[in-house]
């Protein structure tokens, strides 16, 4: 990732508006920042969400609270609590998450 021409700035995600995107079980919420290419999102899973699609896109995440599961389509399967992130390449390894709890996460694609 190279980050150009992006000046110092805050962003308080209390005031950023959510977007709803259903899964195939429950809703996550987006709060969404552009920076040129750059995504940067809170994200919050509403307990026994289930994402409705595999995703091919690279992401870096960082779980804030709650338990995400992440199954990739090889069959493994990993769970990030707090304090606990990932990331994968564009294309590298599809992947959907799902989660009993509900979480929140903060993540850069």
């Amino acid at each position: 990732m190279d980050i150009t021409n992006l000046p110092f700035g805050l962003t308080d995600w209390s005031a950023v508006p959510a977007t709803e995107h259903p899964g195939e079980r429950g809703v996550a919420h987006w709060r969404t920042r552009q920076f040129g290419p750059i995504r940067v999102r809170i994200v919050d899973y509403s307990p026994g969400y289930l994402a409705d699609h595999w995703c091919a896109k690279g992401h870096i995440l960082l779980c804030l609270e709650g338990e995400l599961r992440t199954e990739l389509a090889d069959g493994r399967s990993f769970t990030l609590t707090p304090g606990v992130s990932y990331q994968v390449a564009d294309g590298a390894e599809p992947h959907r998450s799902s989660t009993e709890t509900g979480a929140t996460l903060f993540v850069v694609d």
